[in-house]
């Protein structure tokens, strides 16, 4: 696959992915935030749990065939490294309430076809995990 019909299917991706947080009811406020430990693909607020929670969404998008699927690709690496930016971002937003990490996969039956795809959703990717693990 080429890196620019990668990048598409990446920019697909977060797109599918920031309607899908908006269906659910929450608030989507940033996207593709850059700091010093990395990139944060989508920043949102989930407004159904009391109080709010504000939730960095690592979107991972695969097609079917790929060695791994979307969720199996976030290692002990890319924990850390969201862990870090998260971090990171929360402190400048000098955030008080509960946040979490939340990962949103999608997987495309045909890279060349954009319009069959599947997603899912797994909330608090990184409970119980410690950022010196």
């Amino acid at each position: 696959m080429t890196l620019t019909k990668t990048k598409a299917l990446g920019n697909f991706a977060e797109d599918r992915a920031a309607e899908y947080l908006v269906s659910l009811g929450w608030r989507v406020i940033e996207r593709n935030v850059r700091n010093d430990y990395g990139e944060l693909d989508v920043i949102a607020v989930d407004t159904k749990t009391r109080p709010e929670e504000l939730v960095i969404v690592e979107v991972r998008a695969r097609t079917v065939g790929m060695t791994q699927a979307p969720l199996d690709s976030i290692g002990s690496r890319k924990l850390r490294t969201l862990l870090r930016s998260s971090q990171e971002y929360i402190d400048s937003l000098n955030w008080a309430g509960f946040w979490r990490i939340d990962v949103v996969g999608i997987t495309f039956h045909d890279k060349d076809d954009f319009t069959n795809w599947e997603l899912e959703h797994v909330r608090d990717i990184t409970a119980g995990y410690s950022l010196w693990t």
